[in-house]
Order: C-alpha cells, then structure tokens, then sequence
C-alpha cells in the first residue's frame, strides 16, 4: 500500500496464471504468477473508493519483482539450451545437405559438432538417416536445383525455411559472439574435406543471414575459418 498520511492505496491482487520464466533480477529460471489487481483508495486503511485496474503483471514467486508481460519473451534457461541444440544441428544437416556425406572427415566433424551441442549420442547413422528422411519428405529439405536436376537444392526455399526458422527466433538472445559461433560451427564441417562448395557457401550465407549477421562480417568469418591457426 501506498501512503499519503492518513490516506493511501492500496492494490489487492488476483492470482490468474501460473507457469516458468526467466526472472531478470534473479539471474535463473523461476516460477511466477500472473496477477491482476484492483487499486482502492483507501482511508485509515480502509478501502472507500475505486482507482482502476492494475496489471497483469509476472509475479517472481521468489524475489517477489514484478515484471511486464514481454519478460515471457525472454526464453528460460532450459528452453534456451534445446533452442541452441536444435540450431546447431540444423546447421550440421543443412551443410551434409548441400556438401554431401561422402567424405569421412566430413561426416566426422558433423557428429563431433552435434555431439558437443548436446546431443552426446549422436551417431554418423543417425546423421544419415535423418538426411535420407528429410530427402524423403517432399515437404521440407529437398527440392530441385534451378537447372532442373533432382536434389536437395543448398538455396532452395525449403531448405532456407527451415535454417531461418531454427535460427531467428534464437538470434536475438545471442550474443555477437554466440551467433559467430554458431556459423563457424558450420563452416567447420564444410571446410573437413578440403574448401568451400559453392553449395556449401550459399549455405552459409544463409545461416548468417538467419543470424541477423551482416554479409560482410559473414564474408569476413568464412575467410577467416579457411585460415589456420
């Protein structure tokens, strides 16, 4: 409650939502609740007049901090991690995708790459089949090259589709140097087996496009990868 000497106002709040969300001020996921309020004018602590509504608001269920809707916004650290997981092993399929998987260095640096997202069980297998699936679902990946040819098309809309829907919704909760990362990940695999495939580049362009990366700076970091330390 509010006070202005004898007078004051107070807010009663109404509990309507619960759920998870990343609280800001504690640093972490916590549960909130999602309150709504009355605000009264009140007269030595007693309530005589209506002031409106207040909220909704999130309620931290542990410091307390009332936060505006958009802080649903933000992922929770959990949501987050299997965010970044699935990007990087969309990255990993799009590149096998557009360079193949003939080479065993290749395939190597793929499952190493996904492998070290999170996915520790990854197996070259699964890698394969999951690209023999995708070519199979005329709905996703494949398409056909711009020639005519039957194929996994590296700049088709499919494929484009699915890289931008993996990566722009985690774009903006990287840093810089998290979406650099990210793309450096994928040139890794292209460059296993020697320099870029045009296929593989238009890829890659791709990623750092749906990474909110400038094409200069995604010029700048796919030169610098094919340099070795």
């Amino acid at each position: 409650m509010h006070k202005l000497g004898l007078v004051g106002v107070r807010t009663s709040w109404r509990t309507i939502a619960d759920g998870e969300f990343f609280c800001t001020e504690c640093g972490g996921d916590r549960n909130y609740r999602r309150r709504t309020g009355k605000r009264r004018l009140t007269l030595l602590g007693l309530p005589v007049l209506p002031r409106g509504e207040a909220g909704p608001v999130l309620e931290c269920s542990s410091c307390g901090g009332h936060f505006g809707l958009d802080a649903l916004d933000h992922p929770t650290t959990t949501r987050f991690s299997a965010m970044l997981r699935d990007a990087v092993h969309t990255v990993a399929l799009a590149v096998l995708a557009a360079g193949g998987t003939s080479a065993r260095p290749v395939r190597e640096q793929a499952v190493s790459v996904v492998r070290a997202s999170g996915f520790t069980e990854c197996t070259e297998d699964q890698l394969l089949s999951l690209l023999a699936a995708l070519a199979a679902d005329t709905g996703r990946l494949p398409g056909t090259y711009h020639d005519g040819r039957d194929g996994l098309d590296p700049c088709g809309t499919a494929l484009a589709i699915e890289l931008h829907e993996a990566l722009e919704p985690l774009a903006p909760h990287l840093a810089p140097a998290g979406r650099e990362s990210l793309l450096l990940q994928g040139a890794r695999i292209a460059l296993a087996d020697g320099p870029y495939a045009g296929p593989e580049r238009e890829v890659l362009m791709t990623v750092g496009t749906a990474l909110s990366l400038d094409e200069a700076d995604t010029e700048r970091l796919l030169a610098a990868a094919r340099t070795p330390s």
